[in-house]
């Protein structure tokens, strides 16, 4: 009698979840193909939804960590006075380190103000102080104060750096940190989590984006929207997914994040849930959401090798 294989070719009789576990990690950190596509061009992103807890951080540093995982150089703009999105990577924010609120003010370089995570050399985070919480207040009175990120995020400033991704994330709010957020990228990711108010407030985020584009940067576009929190033994899940799909199409990841307990913990212990348990579901979600992102902007010349 031939002995039936699991669908990764483990015998039936030696699959435990502990093993099954121990397969995904191997896939997430030694995955076989070592390189997702690069992007036709640097592709500038901010993550974007004024409402708290639907995983705007989250998604940031565990997209970035995905892509930097499979070989493209990522660098992440940490724009909330929190620093949440430091922490998950590894970098320093407190005291007098180099941050994001040095360069609004034009004092330092993106590249000078830039530290490596600890979990990739591909990934470099410009980290937020305790000193951004005044940023708003200060910015006011400042000379083209909606525009400071993008006049800091030249080409020419970025080239030092040479990211093929720039992930902004943004406070929970949309003041003028946010505002500058939108105006410097071309590219809005908004994470929209499965639950009853998710689309509560959202009208607002498009209207800014709106007014962004109409008077600011006429190239800014909604290019993704993922859905967070996804749990499937409920039916509201599964309405609220079809809501969005139905209301934003193509623009809606095919891959959705399941609540997760790993994807929780994970910034406790200033790790992304790649380092922390790159065996979950969780690694492995935002690992398939980086690569549907990674083929979304590949260049012509990547896509057509890949068919």
């Amino acid at each position: 009698m031939t002995e039936q294989n699991s669908g990764d070719g483990t015998p039936f009789s030696d699959w435990t979840p502990i093993a099954d576990a121990a397969a995904r990690a191997t896939q997430v950190l030694h995955p076989q193909e070592l390189s997702l596509p690069k992007p036709a061009h640097r592709r500038v992103i901010t993550v974007a939804n004024q409402k708290g807890g639907v995983g705007k951080t989250t998604s940031t540093v565990n997209l970035a960590a995905a892509l930097a995982l499979h070989g493209l150089k990522v660098l992440v703009i940490d724009l909330d006075p929190q620093g949440n999105a430091s922490t998950a990577l590894g970098v320093e924010h407190r005291g007098e380190v180099p941050s994001i609120y040095d360069v609004l003010l034009g004092e330092i370089s993106v590249k000078e103000a830039a530290a490596v995570s600890d979990q990739s050399p591909n990934l470099w985070c410009v980290p937020a102080t305790i000193d951004l919480a005044g940023a708003e207040v200060e910015l006011v009175t400042m000379v083209a104060r909606e525009s400071r990120l993008k006049t800091a995020l030249t080409e020419e400033a970025l080239d030092e750096l040479s990211p093929d991704y720039v992930f902004i994330d943004c406070p929970p709010s949309l003041g003028l940190l946010t505002v500058n957020a939108l105006v410097a990228a071309e590219e809005v990711l908004i994470p929209i989590q499965c639950e009853y108010y998710a689309l509560e407030g959202l009208g607002q985020l498009l209207n800014n984006i709106e007014l962004v584009r109409g008077h600011l940067n006429t190239s800014l576009e909604v290019s993704t929207i993922v859905l967070t929190m996804y749990d499937g033994r409920t039916k509201l899940a599964d309405q609220v997914t079809k809501d969005v799909r139905d209301y934003f199409g193509d623009t809606v990841l095919s891959t959705v994040i399941p609540r997760s307990v790993k994807v929780s913990e994970a910034p406790g212990y200033g790790q992304t849930v790649l380092a922390y348990d790159p065996g979950s579901r969780g690694a492995m979600s935002y690992l398939d959401a980086a690569k549907e992102i990674a083929v979304q902007g590949g260049s012509a010349d990547n896509q057509e090798a890949g068919e």
